[in-house]
């Protein structure tokens, strides 16, 4: 199955079974704690997402899989570079896993095709793949199956491939011998607890999403809280920071794929530009892209709040012009949260 799954470009593949109890303590904390936001669906979901028995009758066990996302032309030194557009506030940053194309199809479409592979030689047998895309507790179960540790960020770390890839299932309705798991390996290491600049990181292995740029930026509707803004600095899309700071991540690999490569527009673009999509551009430009599920009105209030932090940043007296002239453009939006962060934007340039 390894070598099927490596065809497909999957970096690993690891057996975890269904028993998930262990888990569930932690799992309750943590909702019954609020720091899952509004992600609703974690509570609406229960339990299931600890009984993966429950979420798919008759699964026996769960094949894993994990597939590296750095794109192929990555250069030594990423991380550098990556820190180094903090540097240039007039830029926004996309994380580097929404640059290319929508992880959800990539991986959905591959564990599809290994689940053929493998009723090709066994014959047929139920299962579903997911892939970010159902209550699945995935680190719980990449973890249990040998695909790595959980780092003190919650993240799956792996000693040959750092934490750059995504993750997968196939729940299956048959037996399969379980492969071990890994022991972990960040001692007395804080390096992504360090550098996470909302201190989102609340204690090792403990995330407060309420306070998480990725979230913040992706699942969080409506007004981002004033406290906040200015710490997530040009970020517009997901932050990598708790990543960029781990030492194993100098193992990360990059993908055989091209479906991952950076598209044109997501790399070294002016928070300007950004701010001049109209609906149809962005609905064109994020097309088969993780971004578009956000909508139109939540990347401008991004890209707003980076403005602003921009505007406060910002030495040069033409930039912060330009940035001025094209926030008044928007300062109208027929959206209510959209002109809100505009206006805390445009205040900055005053502060």
């Amino acid at each position: 199955m390894q070598a099927w799954a490596g065809e497909l470009g999957f970096s690993q593949i690891g057996v975890a079974g269904v028993d998930l109890s262990s888990a569930e303590p932690g799992l309750l904390q943590w909702l019954a704690q609020g720091f899952h936001g509004e992600m609703h669906y974690m509570q609406a979901h229960g339990m299931k997402r600890a009984r993966p028995a429950e979420l798919v009758p008759g699964t026996v066990s769960v094949i894993t899989a994990r597939m590296d996302y750095l794109p192929r032309d990555t250069p030594d030194g990423w991380q550098a570079v990556e820190w180094s557009r903090l540097e240039r506030p007039g830029e926004g940053i996309v994380s580097m896993y929404a640059r290319g194309r929508d992880y959800h199809k990539v991986l959905r479409n591959r564990l599809q095709k290994l689940a053929e592979r493998i009723a090709e030689e066994i014959g047929p047998f139920g299962h579903r793949a997911f892939t970010d895309s159902a209550p699945v507790l995935e680190a719980e179960l990449a973890s249990r199956s040998g695909q790595g540790w959980r780092g003190k960020h919650t993240l799956v770390l792996n000693r040959e491939a750092g934490s750059m890839f995504f993750l997968g299932e196939i729940y299956v309705d048959f037996a399969l011998e379980p492969t071990a798991p890994v022991s972990a390996h960040c001692g007395n290491c804080t390096s992504c607890m360090d550098a996470c600049p909302t201190g989102a990181i609340i204690g090792a292995h403990q995330v407060d999403a309420r306070r998480c740029i990725s979230y913040l930026t992706i699942e969080h509707a409506g007004s981002i809280p004033e406290a906040l803004r200015p710490l997530m600095a040009n970020r517009i899309y997901g932050c990598d920071d708790c990543q960029l700071a781990c030492p194993w991540n100098k193992f990360a690999q990059r993908s055989s794929l091209p479906d991952f490569d950076a598209r044109a527009g997501f790399t070294d673009m002016q928070l300007v530009h950004y701010l001049g999509w109209d609906e149809a551009t962005f609905l064109r430009l994020t097309e088969g892209s993780p971004i578009r599920r956000i909508g139109h009105a939540r990347w401008l209030r991004n890209v707003a709040v980076a403005m602003g932090n921009a505007l406060r940043a910002s030495r040069d007296e033409a930039q912060k012009r330009e940035l001025i002239r094209a926030l008044q453009q928007r300062a109208a939006h027929e959206d209510a949260v959209v002109r809100e962060h505009v206006a805390w934007a445009l205040a900055q340039a005053q502060d």
